[in-house]
C-alpha cells in the first residue's frame, strides 16, 4: 500500500483550530484526512480516534446511528486535551459503500439489523480495513495511541498493523430512540464493549437539530 502526502492547512472548528492533513491512497484512488492538534511527534501517547466515513451521521445529521455523535464527542475531547489526532478514513458503510448502505438501510427499514442487511447484500458484517492508518500516522510522527473506540476488532487490527494501543477510551455517547437496536446489535453481534446503560442520552438540541 502506498500512501502518499498531499497538503496541510488550517481547520477552525467549534471547538479548536485543527491542522488538517490530506492524503491519498495511491492504490484505491481514495483521499483520507488526519486532523491533529497540539504537538503529537514527542513519543507519548497520544489521545486518537480512527473514524470511518459515515455520510448520513457525520454530514447529514442522522439519529440511526451514533457516528456523528462520537466524532464531535472525539473532537471535542481533543479540543481539552489540547493534543491528538483523528483519522478520518473513506470506508463508508463499514466500508461497503454509500449507496450499499442505503440498500442496507432499506432492508433495516423491513426488519433486519445492521448486520443482517450487510450479510444479505452478500457482504460481511464489517469490511473496514485499518492498515492505511499506519503510514499516515508513521507521517505524523505518532506511534502510541490512547484510543477513544468501542470496537475490539480496531483495537486488534490497528496492534496487528504496529500501532501501540496504550490505552482504550470508551465513547458512548447519542443514544435515541432511532439507535437504541443499533447500538444493541452492536454490542450483542459485533462484540463492542459497551451497554446501553453506559450511553447518554442524545440531548433535546441534538435530537431537535437531527430529526
Amino acid at each position: 500500500m502506498t500512501i502518499r502526502f498531499i497538503a496541510a492547512s488550517r481547520l477552525p472548528t467549534p471547538w479548536a483550530t485543527f491542522t488538517m492533513h490530506g492524503f491519498e491512497d495511491e492504490t484505491t484512488g481514495k483521499d483520507h484526512i488526519a486532523l491533529t492538534l497540539g504537538e503529537i511527534d514527542d513519543g507519548a501517547p497520544v489521545l486518537g480516534r480512527v473514524h470511518s466515513e459515515c455520510l448520513t451521521g457525520d454530514a447529514l445529521f442522522s439519529m440511526r446511528c451514533d457516528c456523528g455523535y462520537q466524532l464531535q464527542e472525539a473532537l471535542k475531547r481533543i479540543a481539552a486535551e489540547g493534543r491528538g489526532v483523528l483519522l478520518y478514513l473513506r470506508q463508508e458503510g463499514r466500508g461497503i459503500g454509500l449507496l450499499n448502505k442505503i440498500r442496507a438501510y432499506e432492508l433495516q427499514d423491513g426488519g433486519a439489523d445492521t448486520v443482517e442487511a450487510n450479510e444479505r447484500l452478500g457482504f460481511g458484517a464489517d469490511m473496514r480495513r485499518y492498515d492505511i492508518c499506519v503510514p499516515m500516522l508513521e507521517h505524523l510522527g505518532v506511534s502510541t495511541l490512547k484510543l477513544m473506540t468501542n470496537n475490539p476488532r480496531k483495537v486488534d487490527a490497528l496492534t496487528r498493523d504496529g500501532v501501540i494501543i496504550s490505552e482504550r477510551q470508551p465513547i458512548t455517547t447519542g443514544l435515541n430512540p432511532h439507535n437504541e437496536q443499533y447500538l444493541s446489535t452492536k454490542a450483542d453481534k459485533l462484540g463492542h464493549m459497551m451497554a446501553l446503560s453506559d450511553f447518554t442520552q442524545a440531548s433535546d438540541v441534538d435530537i431537535e437539530r437531527r430529526s
